[in-house]
């Protein structure tokens, strides 16, 4: 990826927040690299250096700042600057690291080979997948360190090291101070109830908070999510323990605060990666928004509304199954079924006012009577279907590397269609070009008659034609185009009950 260091330039010198994680810049005298917000006196250009990601930076012998703390930067959107084959990449790596096999395992997923992927990954991010790993895993690790009263060997184990050892030697070689030091010279947060923790995620502004609450308050399964008072918590469940986590918004610092939960330490890193993915928070809505406002019926309304992203979802399988309730009726309907199946098999949990369960698993409703919770046969099979089909493995949402042959997979599932295969991209799997094209509320706001005229009308919103969708859904009160803040208020706006 080739960076235009006049672009870096004057958005270092600005320290525009938009670019934030966009590029990363090393200074040479000092032998640290600096994310474009760095708040530290201005660096001579002749100083500066510009890496297209952290870990080109750390593999050009630069080590973090910290004052501006790389490892809080919004992320490198996955799109930016790459092939289809390194964005893959890049989430397994997200996932699950490099631990299922290295680089070799990693490569053979993709259907290429080892020396090929690193070829592709310095050629577009400046640094070997190893190295994009281990910038991660110690990026994780100074969080930790910062942000948790952990003891230092959980914040290894939670990081992704082996040993103690190898993460004390880690952080003594990139931070030049020991894992103790660094803590001491740390901002001190208030002590957190045992086993939770709090986390700053940071996104690049602008930000619809409230639209992104407004979708998932009219989505929000009774006993596992709730929105109220400008937040959005539920339940969760991973690695055989049970937790809760609350996201809110941290206007000041242009970030969502998460505040997790969880009796298993070594969750966080994932807990926190998913959270950042549901909330779509690494995407670049500059970038977005200069390709949908060539087209008229969406200039307007990315004015009014900045920022609006596409929401994801904590468990692809629970999306799933709340798609296909969404089917031929409003949302309000899918939402109480949805409350019905959860209070009918959910798993009971105490997790404060309004988390009263756990969502179902595909064990728990492969073979369930779901016509017992008011689904009509027709539903109820096809939600047994999935079950079983995820329980047998025919189908995983954990790891999905050809989108096609996934949806494929999805449709071959007796009452999923395309539209729902499609939303189920757009939000389970995080696809920025996902489309619904057979939405009915999306083909009378855009004053067309078929799927088929809608998809060429969408062309020139290409790779971002589920941000397209989330713009369409979206309905508002007409009034004069404002400046959307971050401030915390009641939610008014109200989303399309069209879209499950």
């Amino acid at each position: 990826m080739q960076l235009d260091w006049r672009v870096c330039s004057r958005a270092r010198l600005s320290r525009d927040p938009r670019f934030d994680g966009k590029f990363f810049i090393g200074v040479t005298n000092s032998g640290v690299y600096c994310r474009s917000i760095c708040p530290a006196p201005t660096a001579k250009e002749k100083n500066c250096r510009y890496f297209p990601t952290a870990a080109a930076a750390a593999e050009a012998g630069f080590r973090p700042c910290l004052r501006c703390r790389p490892e809080c930067s919004p992320g490198t959107p996955a799109w930016l600057g790459t092939s289809n084959t390194v964005a893959r990449a890049l989430r397994l790596i997200g996932e699950s690291g490099l631990e299922d096999g290295g680089v070799e395992m990693l490569a053979e997923r993709l259907g290429i080979g080892s020396r090929h992927l690193r070829r592709l990954f310095l050629r577009r991010l400046g640094a070997t997948p190893i190295a994009v790993a281990n910038t991660r895993r110690l990026h994780f690790a100074k969080k930790l360190i910062d942000e948790t009263q952990l003891p230092m060997g959980q914040v290894a184990l939670s990081a992704g090291f082996g040993c103690v050892r190898r993460f004390n030697a880690a952080i003594q070689a990139t931070y030049r101070r020991t894992p103790t030091q660094i803590r001491r010279i740390a901002r001190q947060k208030l002590s957190q109830p045992e086993d939770q923790y709090q986390f700053q995620l940071r996104f690049r502004p602008p930000y619809h908070w409230q639209g992104m609450l407004a979708f998932l308050a009219l989505r929000a399964t009774p006993g596992v999510e709730v929105v109220e008072a400008g937040r959005y918590r539920r339940s969760i469940w991973t690695n055989g323990r049970a937790g809760w986590f609350e996201v809110s918004l941290d206007e000041s610092h242009s970030a969502l605060t998460a505040r997790i939960q969880i009796g298993d330490p070594q969750s966080l890193f994932a807990i926190v990666e998913r959270i950042r993915a549901m909330f779509d928070l690494n995407a670049d809505w500059m970038d977005i928004a200069r390709t949908l406002r060539s087209d008229p019926a969406l200039g307007k309304r990315l004015t009014a509304e900045p920022g609006l992203r596409v929401p994801g979802c904590w468990n692809g399988f629970e999306l799933a199954v709340r798609a296909i309730l969404g089917q031929q009726i409003s949302v309000k309907g899918a939402t109480t079924l949805a409350g019905r199946i959860v209070k009918l098999l959910g798993r009971p949990f105490d997790g404060g006012v309004g988390l009263t369960h756990l969502f179902p698993t595909a064990e728990g409703l492969a073979d369930a009577d779901l016509t017992r919770a008011g689904l009509t046969r027709a539903r109820a099979a096809t939600i047994s279907a999935l079950a079983r089909a995820v329980c047998e493995r025919q189908i995983s949402f954990e790891g999905v590397m050809d989108v096609e042959a996934f949806l494929a997979k999805l449709r071959e599932v007796p009452g999923i269609g395309t539209w729902t295969a499609q939303y189920i991209a757009m939000r389970a799997l995080g696809e920025p070009d996902a489309f619904p094209a057979g939405d009915i509320a999306l083909q009378r706001v855009m004053e067309v008659s078929s799927a088929r005229e809608l998809e060429r009308r969408a062309e020139a919103w290409r790779p971002w034609r589920a941000y397209a969708v989330m713009y369409l859904w979206s309905v508002r009160e007409q009034q004069e185009p404002r400046v959307v803040t971050f401030k915390q208020k009641k939610i008014s706006e109200e989303m399309a009950a069209v879209a499950v």
